[in-house]
């Protein structure tokens, strides 16, 4: 679709003036005056100001206020804050603490509405494809609403339809979101995070949201995984009632975790609850590599038996092999007490710069790490503690983690809170301890390390293959004499300075001594010739003199 782009000008103004008006009615009227933010959209305060300041803004904790603020701007912003209580990564982490107690539920949308998104999706053909569709929802999101449906072929399924109008809004949010972020960084370089980044990682994650086939399809691959797993579910999909907007899956019938009171489930069924939950994310994350990466309560159900399934897999991560194998480096490294062992491996799971082992501070700071979790083997390790101690010293040291690791982190730690609040007996070490175990045989067993070697063979095999042809192509160069070799010396600039400035003081010197010959020049002859030789001394001299002071204030300039 062509968007008008002084029609989208207009509609961000509008937008931006109910974002500024919130702000300063929750206490932040004068960072918005004394940044000039309200100038932004062009009338300053008296736009924004329709409403009175709240009477408790002020009292309130600054991330208390932003929460607020969030629920107020509506659900783009909610979903922004849900996304960022993920990410103390990108945001400070008493904000993220803050932003958790975000609430899902939404106004819900009429039916009406919900009905003609069907009619446009399914080609007015919707009676086609179902049988009936209950009108009353069973849940409204930021996103998307849920509601029950029974297909032509008799199947119960839910049916997830994004909110009417949802789309033109995350485009209009996302660019007022980009236009705060930019005027944010460019105002304040010393926030502690980038506002920028942050927006970013959130359209990533809302443009996902957004297209239902992307959580259809990782629904889909992670029940594929689980199939055959003994209490461990994902919903399947029905794929003949799914659009881009609309996604239809099984109905669970269980209980949702987050709407559990503690009693409720029979402790042997509570047990088997989390035993499940863990196996599920430990397996995804660290053996399959995709994984679900927002298990809290809201997204588990709890069947009659104990089995679990999960749903809303529209947040998802993504670990290759590689970073699973570094992981399990760092957890032996740390089981070693082998430090520099333990630096590679977290600059080669971050941004870090490779000179970062060498820094005291970062040393030091690891090292604290390591001592406390060097337990003496692997039956002891909370690997989920261990790994959130070493995110947190990448944040502490400004270090950039890549989003997945941290959804990795956040998926280990959010399902032992889970488990914590379902049977606080529950030991996770201890369960997770054998699939630990095997995971390191993989990686340091005899197969594991004849694999290593053979994949090593391989490279130099393939090395010695093409010496040859790399030679013929190296003396193809020398002969046509078209070969050449780019330098880069350190301190060569700094070589080239210095030069120039000696050629300088060089020509200074020159200059003076042709000075002191044109004074000679006028001081020994008296007659015409001499006073001519001197009137030409002394324009020399004033030319010179003129030259030598541009000289002098060029090398005092470059200093």
């Amino acid at each position: 679709m062509i968007r008008d782009p002084i029609t989208s000008r207009i509609r961000n103004t509008r937008r931006l003036a109910d974002v500024l008006q919130v702000l300063a009615r929750h206490g932040f009227g004068s960072f918005l005056s004394e940044t000039g933010l309200d100038k932004v959209i062009g009338r300053g305060l008296e736009m924004i100001s329709g409403k009175e300041e709240h009477p408790e803004a002020k009292r309130l904790p600054l991330e208390v206020r932003l929460r607020l603020v969030l629920e107020e701007l509506g659900p783009i912003y909610m979903k922004l804050g849900q996304v960022l209580a993920t990410r103390p990564d990108l945001i400070p982490p008493e904000v993220a603490r803050e932003f958790r107690k975000l609430q899902s539920d939404c106004p819900k949308v009429p039916y009406e509405e919900i009905r003609e998104r069907l009619d446009e999706q399914f080609n007015e053909k919707v009676d086609e494809v179902f049988a009936f569709i209950d009108e009353e929802p069973i849940a409204a999101a930021s996103i998307a609403q849920a509601h029950r449906a029974r297909l032509v072929d008799g199947t119960e399924v839910i049916i997830k339809v994004l909110r009417p109008g949802i789309e033109e809004l995350v485009v209009t949010d996302l660019e007022v979101l980009e236009d705060i972020a930019e005027f944010t960084e460019r105002h304040f370089a010393s926030i502690g995070f980038s506002p920028s980044n942050v927006v970013k990682e959130f359209s990533r994650q809302i443009n996902r949201e957004t297209d239902l086939f992307h959580e259809a399809r990782a629904t889909e691959r992670l029940h594929e995984e689980f199939k055959d797993t003994p209490g461990i579910h994902f919903t399947p999909i029905y794929w003949e009632a799914t659009t881009r907007r609309v996604l239809a899956m099984r109905e669970v019938k269980g209980q949702l975790l987050s709407r559990l009171k503690p009693g409720d489930l029979d402790p042997a069924v509570a047990r088997q609850v989390v035993k499940n939950g863990t196996t599920a994310v430990f397996r995804m994350c660290l053996e399959i590599g995709f994984f679900h990466a927002d298990p809290h309560p809201g997204n588990i159900f709890a069947l009659e038996d104990g089995s679990i399934c999960f749903i809303d897999c529209g947040m998802v991560g993504h670990v290759e092999v590689k970073t699973r194998e570094d992981l399990l480096e760092l957890v032996s490294s740390v089981l070693s007490r082998d430090l520099d062992r333990v630096l590679r491996s977290v600059i080669a799971l971050s941004d870090a710069e490779s000179g970062m082992e060498r820094d005291r501070a970062f040393r030091a700071d690891a090292w604290e790490i390591v001592s406390r979790f060097h337990v003496g083997n692997l039956e002891r390790l909370d690997i989920a503690e261990l790994l959130e101690s070493f995110f947190t010293l990448l944040r502490d040291h400004k270090i950039t983690c890549p989003s997945d690791l941290v959804f990795l982190i956040k998926a280990l730690t959010t399902i032992q809170g889970v488990g914590e609040l379902l049977d606080p007996e529950f030991d996770f070490v201890t369960h997770l301890q054998p699939r630990m175990r095997n995971l390191m045989r993989r990686q340091y067993g005899p197969g594991a390390i004849r694999k290593r070697l053979m994949r090593s063979l391989m490279g130099y095999i393939e090395v010695v293959e093409k010496l040859p042809i790399e030679l013929r192509s190296l003396t193809g160069a020398l002969h046509s004499r078209n070969f050449s070799v780019g330098l880069d010396i350190k301190g060569l600039e700094e070589l080239r300075h210095i030069l120039e400035k000696s050629a300088k003081i060089i020509s200074i010197a020159l200059i003076l001594a042709a000075m002191i010959i044109g004074t000679s020049i006028h001081s020994r002859s008296p007659d015409i010739w001499g006073t001519l030789f001197g009137v030409f001394g002394l324009m020399t001299l004033a030319i010179a003199a003129l030259f030598c002071g541009w000289l002098v204030l060029g090398l005092f300039r470059k200093d």
